[in-house]
């Protein structure tokens, strides 16, 4: 059998569906599904991420994400929380289940670029057994209760931080409102920039995005984010956008929400009561117009957001788990782009981002 081509994802809600929705992720993607209680089915989808999947998929470097807000309306996701203190001890909850992982040998924890490259050889040789490389990522900072914390969650291994998510958080405003950054926001950026943390710019409003950009100066990303041109809404990056990104040497990661990649798609209607209009060729024309517009494809990456509070009703209908990422290969020979364009998308970009990231940070 052929052997996979290593993907980095940069976007998984692991802990989330973890702790949160009870799943074992150690655990085949079936024997999810089976357990999924009927509501939980229904409001999350039909469970495609687990380590077997990840495995399977060649997907050997994940950004995991440490993942809850402020939000006392969200009575959907269990995420929302009415407090930041609420959010900073979900947070350490999600951070000490993946540390349960690493202590079983399932995942690794990747802070530096010695690790990374030990890890990658790891993989390369050993990709059956080794352990799935780990970069902690933060969807909303509201789990770091200020600036003076920024360099204790450094120290647990965060390496990515999103400040925003749905709503306002304790420092910026986020999809589906209108504003820019919070008086919390620039000494957080400060203590961010210090650690040379990569913002985050996902989630974020394009006044707060602008704003992001102007008052942080150290390495940026678009973790899980898809194109306007494409499908419209506040909650996709513009041209302006991403051209801002690339000049900043960001890389930005496609995700694979149906409601990002489908302009049919009613987000109104439950998941399980439509169909998805587009297949993967949809995650294709993303990552081309990416390329097109930036004039090569060193800035495109893979940031699927898989079972990220919907499932696989709400995915390309030609996937059923994270393993079909593979699929992608064969879509984008078929485009013309070359094997070493497609390595790049599927892992080097953000290889390299990070290791520039870290190489600062000495």
């Amino acid at each position: 059998m052929k052997k996979p081509l290593l993907i980095v994802d940069s976007h998984l809600d692991l802990a989330f569906n973890g702790v949160q929705l009870k799943r074992d992720l150690t655990a085949p993607v079936a024997i999810v599904r089976a357990h999924d209680p009927e509501p939980l089915a229904r409001s999350f989808g039909s469970c495609t991420v687990t380590f077997p999947e990840l495995r399977k998929g060649g997907v050997g470097l994940v950004f995991g994400t440490v993942m809850t807000r402020i939000d006392p309306n969200d009575a959907w996701t269990a995420t929302g929380m009415y407090a930041q203190s609420q959010c900073h001890g979900i947070g350490i909850g999600h951070l000490a289940y993946y540390q349960a992982l690493a202590r079983e040998g399932i995942l690794r924890f990747i802070g530096n670029a010695e690790e990374l490259d030990r890890h990658l050889a790891d993989w390369e040789q050993n990709g059956r057994t080794a352990p799935i490389g780990l970069v902690l990522a933060m969807e909303s900072a509201d789990s770091i209760l200020g600036p003076e914390q920024v360099g204790e969650w450094y120290e647990a291994g965060l390496r990515m931080v999103g400040i925003s998510h749905y709503g306002v958080s304790s420092y910026a405003h986020g999809t589906g409102t209108e504003g820019g950054l919070l008086p919390r926001a620039k000494p957080l950026l400060a203590a961010l920039r210090s650690h040379r943390i990569i913002l985050d710019l996902t989630h974020l409003t394009d006044l707060a995005f602008w704003e992001a950009l102007e008052a942080f100066d150290g390495p940026v990303a678009a973790s899980h984010h898809n194109c306007r041109a494409l499908v419209a809404g506040q909650r996709q990056l513009s041209d302006e956008m991403i051209r801002a990104i690339v000049e900043r040497g960001g890389v930005i990661g496609v995700a694979l929400d149906a409601w990002m990649l489908d302009p049919q798609w009613q987000r109104e209607v439950p998941a399980c009561d439509q169909v998805a209009h587009v297949t993967l060729q949809a995650v294709a024309d993303h990552l081309d117009h990416i390329a097109q517009l930036v004039g090569n494809a060193r800035h495109c990456g893979i940031g699927s957001d898989l079972d990220g509070g919907y499932g696989q009703e709400q995915a390309p209908r030609d996937l059923d788990t994270i393993a079909d990422l593979q699929k992608l290969v064969g879509i984008l020979e078929k485009r013309g782009c070359s094997p070493s364009d497609i390595r790049n998308i599927f892992s080097g970009n953000w290889i390299r981002s990070l290791k520039e990231a870290w190489k600062r940070s000495q």
